[in-house]
């Protein structure tokens, strides 16, 4: 029962059914006792429920949308509270441009700005909402949508955004909105160099993914460019691109982390001094955590995670799970924890994620908010001594997973 609430997402790829629920009472009766882990609060079933994180706060389009015209508007409201902050982006072409709006005086809704606020083609959004209910709960949800694009064309949206610092295991990550037959051609019209200059090849996941890496990490402060020359390339028959651009990153400081799952430890090493040495509760014995080396993709200070979405039914929902890094596409996170007690440096009694000690809310002085503190998108986390596979190359920035040889012949000019 213990490890069925205290727990965090993760689906998996071999077969692992989700257990059964329990009983209406039964899980009342333990949630007297036990508090849960995920991405919003445990639901209940009786008359005055709060609400849910999707009944707080209101979001159109709706998560996921493809196809969305331009004269769609962005819609977000608090119905039975208030908005805390709202925050809605334009991330194409991996550049983050913010949408400009307000929110209303009764912090019931938040508007576009008239001007800068219509939908753009081919583009990629990202919404990040928080809102206070009636009761001074929070409740966060982060929402994507895509705009349409047209049926002649292909766009390639990728990671990390321009003009950022990441860190030395950042791998530049292409994701196409159609299925490219032409790879080859594709591939040669992106160009990922680097200064200083090493060798940096692209593999393909698939006809709609292509990453490229170096050999080994980059060396810190290395500045990265990709040139994408994309226009009129033809990536399948009939179907042209269309971007046309140059973005570059740069290679902040060296920084990994180790997760032993089985000595329940964390140690934070940066530029080959050990930081930290912070103790976790990883994956339980049903629901261990992958091993393997896995990049931090995302950040949120705040973040819901409900096991509906991996493959774990109703055993979480928890609305407010603070200091969440992602280390992967099926939903592996390393997190902070208010909502157990006894398990950090002693019993691995998570879904999967890797936990630290937090508080509710966050803090900076917490396990978890001094790590979150000192991440950049693209630093390491490795999984040792796990129980479970090790993570496939293509479930989120796993390609390090790979060595050189098998990495380079995923490539189409090769």
């Amino acid at each position: 029962m213990r490890s069925s609430l205290l727990s965090c997402p993760q689906w998996r790829s071999h077969s692992r059914l989700p257990r059964r629920p329990i009983a209406a009472a039964a899980l009342l009766a333990a949630l007297a006792a036990l508090t849960g882990c995920s991405s919003g609060s445990l639901t209940t079933w009786f008359d005055g429920a709060p609400p849910t994180p999707e009944e707080a706060v209101r979001i159109s389009p709706a998560d996921h949308a493809k196809d969305v015209r331009a004269d769609d508007r962005i819609e977000i409201s608090a119905p039975d509270g208030t908005l805390e902050r709202v925050r809605v982006e334009r991330v194409e072409d991996a550049e983050r441009q913010e949408v400009r709006g307000s929110i209303s005086a009764d912090g019931s809704t938040w508007q576009p700005d008239a001007a800068t606020g219509k939908l753009v083609l081919a583009a990629k959004y990202r919404v990040h909402a928080v809102a206070l209910d009636e009761d001074g709960k929070r409740h966060a949800r982060t929402t994507s949508f895509t705009t349409h694009v047209p049926d002649e064309r292909f766009i390639g949206y990728f990671k990390p955004e321009n003009r950022s610092t990441v860190g030395t295991g950042m791998i530049v990550s292409f994701s196409f909105n159609r299925p490219v037959e032409d790879r080859a051609a594709v591939e040669r019209a992106i160009r990922v160099t680097s200064q200083p200059a090493v060798p940096v090849v692209g593999h393909w996941f698939g006809k709609e993914r292509l990453d490229f890496r170096p050999r080994t990490y980059w060396q810190p402060g290395t500045r990265v460019t990709t040139d994408i020359r994309l226009r009129d390339v033809q990536g399948a028959p009939g179907v042209y691109g269309i971007q046309n651009k140059s973005v570059g990153f740069t290679v902040g400081r060296h920084q990994t982390s180790l997760v032993d799952a089985d000595d329940h430890t964390m140690t934070v090493t940066r530029d080959g001094e050990v930081l930290s040495i912070l103790p976790i509760s990883a994956g339980s014995a049903k629901n261990p955590t992958y091993n393997g080396k896995m990049v931090v993709s995302e950040m949120h200070d705040v973040t819901r995670m409900n096991g509906r979405t991996v493959g774990f039914g109703g055993e979480y929902d928890i609305e407010d799970v603070p200091h969440a890094v992602r280390l992967t596409t099926s939903g592996t996170f390393l997190h902070g924890n208010y909502w157990s007690r006894g398990v950090f440096g002693s019993t691995n009694a998570s879904h999967g994620c890797i936990g630290l000690r937090d508080v509710k809310g966050g803090s900076g002085s917490t396990p978890a908010g001094w790590f979150f503190d000192r991440t950049l998108i693209g630093d390491v986390v490795e999984v040792v001594d796990s129980s479970d596979a090790k993570v496939a190359p293509h479930n989120g920035l796993g390609g390090w997973n790979m060595g050189w040889e098998q990495w380079t012949a995923g490539s189409a000019l090769r």
